[in-house]
């Protein structure tokens, strides 16, 4: 009995350390919370069943999808975005089979370093804009709260958030983004600046709104390439829960599964109206932490996900969150994105001054920060999605240097 106790708490505790990210994607593109905590207990469950409860992962929102998902949302609708989401869980697949026949080197070979670091850089630097505006109290180009208190609060927001990541220390250091809005909702409470009349009014327990896909093969090939980055998070995500715990998941139960598992989450996710789930960072740092590897906390902290989901008064809650406290928190998220993929091209080593890199690098970033839009009739390629296509067909088509001078000689 106490040990069933003990493993709940030590789940409750997962699930504190990966609620701030996992609810701040649905809030920044209007998706319900509910369904956010809903798919990733859910996914979480679902990715056990596929590796049979071998590693300690759960699965929460990923950010990789933000802007993509307000994109397809303003195009084509909720509805046609769930399905292109539902259909984005399929390029998991499609990665589990290349590594079941053909290894990890098939994937590193056609997503190399070079492919991946600049799109990861374009997923924070894509939304940067909306994190300022969001910042300054604007949406939709219009100013809909008070400038300088949203600044004052949004500035609050960012200087707590940024304490808490530099300062912190233990279990407080994983959890810099619910710090940080907790702070900037408590200032917003004493500015005035929230409403507390739908939150009071609140059911205390709600079924949460679903949202059903609606079948749009323009948003699904649209989401299927934003999914590659992600997928391959999910890989280094399993390589380094493994060296937390000691254990090589990669062979046991095998990339391919882990994959599989997180393609079902994804596709889960879609169906309901919740946003796609990934690995998790601050999981694996809070495994490390409390040295803690039972993948039966990560059932417990799925059980709680679920559970949270039909709290109305919960939902209600996140929903008065004001604006700019997202945009402070916006701000040091998404250049900490970008950051991390200016790490992956630092960490592989990869050299800017040979020219086929160079073009890789600055192609994708400029297309990608520039809203760069390419139509092939009636589909249209933007974003995250068009950045990877575009990353790959040119480091297939562009030859490396030394296949260059050995034609020349």
């Amino acid at each position: 009995m106490f040990s069933l106790v003990k493993q709940s708490v030590a789940g409750l505790q997962i699930l504190f350390v990966a609620f701030g990210a996992m609810v701040l994607v649905p809030l920044l593109t209007g998706l319900n919370p509910s369904m956010a905590l809903l798919g990733a207990g859910v996914g979480t469950l679902l990715f056990q069943l596929c590796t049979r409860r071998q590693v300690p992962i759960f699965l929460g929102s990923s950010f990789a999808f933000i802007a993509p998902i307000i994109y397809a949302n303003q195009t084509w609708g909720m509805g046609a975005t769930m399905f292109g989401l539902f259909c984005a869980g399929f390029m998991y697949f499609v990665f589990a089979l290349m590594i079941r026949f053909g290894g990890i080197e098939a994937v590193n070979k056609l997503l190399p370093p070079v492919v991946i670091g600049p799109v990861i850089m374009v997923i924070g630097l894509s939304v940067a804009v909306v994190a300022c505006q969001m910042a300054m109290g604007q949406a939709g180009g219009e100013q809909v709260m008070d400038y300088p208190k949203s600044l004052i609060l949004a500035g609050f927001t960012f200087f707590v958030t940024m304490m808490v990541t530099v300062f912190a220390k233990g279990m407080m250091r994983l959890v810099p983004i619910l710090i940080g809005v907790a702070a900037g909702y408590a200032l917003a409470l004493m500015m005035g600046l929230v409403d507390t009349a739908k939150l009071i009014n609140a059911p205390l327990f709600a079924i949460p709104e679903f949202h059903t896909p609606e079948i749009n093969w323009h948003a699904a090939l649209f989401m299927l390439p934003v999914a590659i980055a992600p997928a391959i998070e999910h890989i280094g995500g399993i390589m380094a829960i493994g060296k937390v715990t000691g254990k090589d998941y990669t062979q046991t139960p095998g990339l391919h599964k882990t994959l599989a598992g997180d393609g079902l989450g994804v596709c889960f996710a879609g169906l309901i109206g919740g946003p796609p789930v990934t690995t998790y960072g601050e999981v694996t740092g809070a495994v490390m932490i409390t040295k803690n590897g039972n993948p039966v906390i990560m059932t417990w902290a799925a059980i709680f996900a679920i559970a949270m989901a039909f709290f109305g008064k919960f939902n209600a809650l996140l929903g008065s969150i004001p604006m700019p406290v997202m945009g402070g928190i916006m701000i040091l998220l998404f250049g900490t994105i970008a950051s991390l993929g200016l790490k992956t091209l630092i960490d592989a080593k990869v050299d800017l001054m040979n020219p086929k890199n160079l073009v890789i690098v600055s192609t994708v970033l400029t297309t990608g920060v520039g809203g760069m839009l390419v139509k092939i009739g009636s589909f249209s390629f933007a974003g995250v999605g068009l950045c990877a296509v575009l990353a790959i067909v040119l480091n297939l088509i562009i030859p490396n240097r030394e296949q260059t001078e050995e034609v020349s000689s």
